[in-house]
């Protein structure tokens, strides 16, 4: 269900960062097209040339680079995209889009979006299981969202929990299947009849 389908992937600052090259490489297979926003937080974990390498496309962090009257960045991203997948996607991420918050380049380019959204979190246990984090995502879940939960094992910073980004086969598995149903729910609306 992806051939074809135009991804904006969204990389925010998590030690999982450095596993968008790898997720990248199976959209690809899977021949969707990619391109990638990162915040300033994940280019502290991988290059943005990295990602624009493995992608095949600039990679966009600044906000106001490069901007013109003629050419809206966030706006012209979010308009080429037929599905948002964030992923690492922080607490802070999560935060910003359950309030509205639009501050950097990928919150402002999500709140644009009418394509689905999907996120993958990451992040450790003890903020995942925050009650502050888990009103945001369900918040998410009202206004239409997708997740795919993080999973269980080992953690960066020690120990084990809940956290980890989900496995990128799964992630993309997810992905497809938000893609179809999309496709479906569009091809199941009808015109409103016209009344003359």
């Amino acid at each position: 269900m992806l051939a074809g389908k135009r991804v904006l992937l969204g990389v925010t600052g998590s030690i999982a960062a450095y596993q968008a090259a790898d997720l990248i490489g199976l959209l690809k297979n899977q021949l969707a097209s990619v391109r990638v926003i990162m915040t300033r937080s994940a280019t502290r974990f991988i290059t943005p040339l990295t990602l624009e390498v493995i992608s095949e496309h600039p990679v966009t962090v600044d906000m106001f680079e490069g901007t013109s009257h003629e050419h809206v960045e966030h706006i012209a991203l979010a308009m080429g995209a037929d599905l948002l997948l964030i992923a690492p996607a922080t607490a802070n991420i999560i935060g910003k889009l359950a309030n509205g918050i639009a501050d950097d380049m990928l919150s402002t380019t999500a709140l644009a979006m009418t394509a689905p959204l999907l996120i993958a979190p990451a992040m450790n246990e003890r903020m995942w299981l925050n009650p502050v984090v888990k009103a945001n995502v369900e918040r998410l879940n009202t206004f239409g969202a997708h997740f795919v939960d993080p999973e269980y094992g080992p953690m960066a910073c020690g120990g084990e929990g809940w956290g980890r980004l989900a496995r990128l086969e799964e992630i993309v598995r997810r992905a497809s299947e938000v893609v179809r149903d999309t496709a479906a729910i569009a091809s199941d609306r009808r015109p409103e009849e016209v009344v003359t």
